[in-house]
């Protein structure tokens, strides 16, 4: 089947290719993309709506050429929404596509979207991030086994500073971790907040864990990336699939999991894939909803000095 239509919310999608298999190890196609998308849509859209989208395509699927996108394509329906911000990168403004309802959605999973990476900002206010992020990624040998013990140890220097944080898959080698604020914030102070907290972490377990980006120094250690926290930069949005090997999603973990994870010395329990995540959803609900309501400060650089 070449090419077919839904209507969705009043609004007909084209879809193309339904057929086509975008994980070959899986036989996970793109018709399985858009019925992943279109389910989890009501649980995914209120960390999509009102933000700047950049899509991470993959024509061929997960083995063939890969690409990211900014600019919303030309072509989009009159009711896709567009929003323009500056880019500091290429000093202009790009036109990012607005992903505010579930035809929207699929339309860009259509464009076999599997990867949708989101500002820490809201477009109408792209220098206020309501959000702290901390990106755990593993050198080799370091796995998220290892990324599990980081998590623990930051989720203790947070709580020292009353700070409540919320971790989820990466849906490949890590774990993120969002700080929610949801309260007046600048990119220079969470930026400033995630890299002294990375700092202060990597002085205490030097053996473990590295704050400086250089891959030299992250053999066998896990990088506590700060450097997210800019307003150029994306993180893959919460419950987006990965185009890894296999169809994974970052998906939201409990504390309880990696506790275990780290425990066990046994990662496995971390990774999630599609079929797995609407079980999860059923019994745990949205583990991340805090992300969108919980309003919390950043203490200051002195604070965080302190409760080390």
């Amino acid at each position: 089947m070449a090419e077919t239509t839904r209507t969705v919310d009043g609004h007909r999608v084209k879809i193309s290719n339904p057929d086509r298999v975008l994980y070959p190890e899986t036989g996970f196609t793109k018709g399985d993309l858009l019925d992943y998308y279109a389910r989890v849509g009501p649980t995914m859209l209120p960390y999509l709506i009102g933000r700047a989208v950049t899509l991470k395509r993959y024509p061929n699927g997960v083995e063939g050429e890969v690409f990211f996108q900014k600019n919303c394509p030309v072509g989009r329906p009159q009711w896709l929404h567009t929003a323009q911000v500056w880019s500091v990168t290429h000093q202009r403004f790009q036109r990012y596509c607005m992903i505010d309802d579930l035809p929207s959605l699929l339309w860009i999973a259509n464009l076999a979207t599997i990867e949708m990476h989101v500002s820490l900002a809201h477009a109408d206010q792209p220098e206020t991030p309501t959000s702290v992020v901390l990106d755990l990624d593993p050198g080799a040998p370091a796995s998220i086994v290892e990324c599990a013990q980081v998590a623990l140890w930051l989720r203790e220097r947070c709580a020292a500073l009353a700070l409540q944080c919320f971790p989820k898959s990466s849906g490949s080698k890590g774990i993120h971790l969002h700080i929610p604020l949801n309260t007046p914030a600048t990119f220079d102070a969470t930026k400033t907040f995630a890299h002294t907290l990375a700092d202060q972490l990597a002085e205490a377990h030097p053996d473990l864990v590295v704050s400086n980006m250089r891959r030299a120094q992250r053999e066998g250690r896990v990088l506590v990336d700060w450097s997210q926290n800019d307003n150029f930069k994306t993180t893959v949005c919460v419950y987006s699939l990965r185009g890894r090997a296999r169809p994974t999603v970052s998906a939201p973990i409990t504390w309880d999991e990696i506790e275990h994870a780290w425990q066990t010395r046994d990662g496995r329990g971390l990774l999630v894939e599609a079929p797995q995540l609407f079980e999860r959803l059923d019994r745990q609900g949205d583990l991340y909803a805090p992300l969108l309501t919980l309003k919390q400060s950043l203490a200051s650089p002195s604070a965080v000095s302190d409760a080390a």
